[in-house]
């Protein structure tokens, strides 16, 4: 088995419609969309329609679509947005195994704002309990995020669940969907969230776009200051090419997501039994069957994940330890940890994600070349 990509999670290629839509405000129609005149309103016009169809993907209205560099800017501007924007008091629910964007957007509100935190611990499958989540709830809570999706174990949160008891108590509740994006819906009101992080590059735009809902009455201080763009809430000149391409790949999301989900969903639980059967002493992380349908994560305990990695790119499979923010750090994983594993298991894990076009007869070629690596990183091979 040669030649494939199995690291999705952490980028996919950009996708040749994507390409062609955003072509034309690469070139042609270059202009700032705060210009009055010809070429700017072209390009305003390309903007505006940009927001509505990815208020269509989110299922809010336009004017609540703002968008951002990434999914880091989102997450920054959510938490600290709205923990900045009319803080009640100085206190955030959060959970251990939220993506470093969230966490240290946290740790400057602790740091330099004076604001508290919990975190609301997961169990062995990284699911959050409710009763938990409601427990660590405050009079004085001014945020609770919790992530829609796992980035490196793939678990699924019950968002919906999680944001009615925030309500109860008055608290706005946000969520990161980076990694739901292309895989589950993404509908606002469906989830009952007031502020919800999207990234262009993990659905086939390109890296450096991507957008915030943030619910229309909600109070939120800026992080990026300047000339007032995005209502106010995100100054700079918009990248109008990059909002064609977010807005061409979530339309092509909508249109392909729930096949592509059942697709991928039979070849992931296919591939995880292949892989269990043919490797001694693997262990799938996270929940077995509230997951994503593109992310198998394994530890291999007496093995080292970067080495297991190195061995499967010699045998032409592209595979991670985890989530690529993080990537060179010799920590072991703060979300295997907040899981439950000790550092030396946690070394150990190798991610598998991948996109709508791997098949399930591609995944079950990838797990004996699987077995053989952690066999020769182990030392077990004959």
């Amino acid at each position: 088995m040669t030649g494939l990509y199995l690291d999705a999670a952490a980028t996919s290629a950009v996708r040749r419609e994507v390409l062609e839509a955003m072509w034309p405000y690469l070139t042609g129609d270059f202009g700032n969309p705060s210009s009055h005149h010809a070429v700017g309103e072209s390009a305003a016009r390309a903007l505006a329609a940009a927001r509505s169809t990815v208020a269509e993907w989110l299922g809010c209205r336009a004017s609540e679509v703002v968008f951002t560099s990434g999914g880091t800017e989102a997450d920054n501007l959510a938490i600290k947005g709205i923990a900045l924007g009319a803080p009640r008091g100085r206190h955030i629910v959060t959970t251990p195994i939220e993506h470093e964007a969230v966490l240290a957007s946290v740790d400057h509100l602790v740091r330099l704002h004076g604001f508290e935190v919990t975190l609301v611990p997961v169990g062995r499958d990284g699911r959050v309990s409710p009763s938990a989540f409601a427990a660590a709830l405050r009079a004085d809570t001014t945020l609770a995020s919790v992530m829609l999706a796992n980035n490196e174990v793939g678990t699924i949160q019950p968002v919906a669940e999680l944001a009615a008891l925030a309500h109860e108590k008055g608290v706005p509740f946000h969520t990161d969907a980076v990694q739901a994006a292309g895989w589950l819906t993404l509908d606002v009101h469906a989830l009952g969230v007031d502020a919800l992080s999207v990234s262009g590059h993990k659905i086939g735009a390109p890296k450096g776009i991507g957008a915030l809902f943030a619910r229309g009455r909600l109070a939120l201080e800026p992080v990026v200051h300047g000339g007032g763009q995005e209502r106010g809430r995100r100054s700079g000149t918009e990248n109008v090419a990059g909002a064609v391409a977010l807005a061409t790949a979530a339309r092509l999301s909508m249109r392909d997501r729930e096949a592509n989900a059942v697709r991928a969903s039979a070849a992931r639980d296919a591939f995880v039994a292949a892989v269990v059967a043919a490797t001694p002493g693997a262990q799938l992380t996270g929940h077995p069957s509230e997951r994503l349908p593109g992310t198998a994560s394994f530890v291999f305990p007496g093995t080292n994940g970067e080495t297991v990695l190195l061995e499967l790119e010699r045998r032409g499979i592209v595979s991670s330890s985890g989530s690529a923010c993080a990537a060179g750090s010799e920590d072991a994983s703060h979300v295997l940890l907040a899981l439950g594993y000790d550092e030396d298991v946690a070394r150990t894990a190798v991610r598998f994600s991948w996109g709508a076009d791997v098949t399930e007869s591609d995944l079950l070629a990838v797990a004996p070349a699987v077995a053989d690596a952690v066999r020769e990183v182990s030392g077990l091979a004959s």
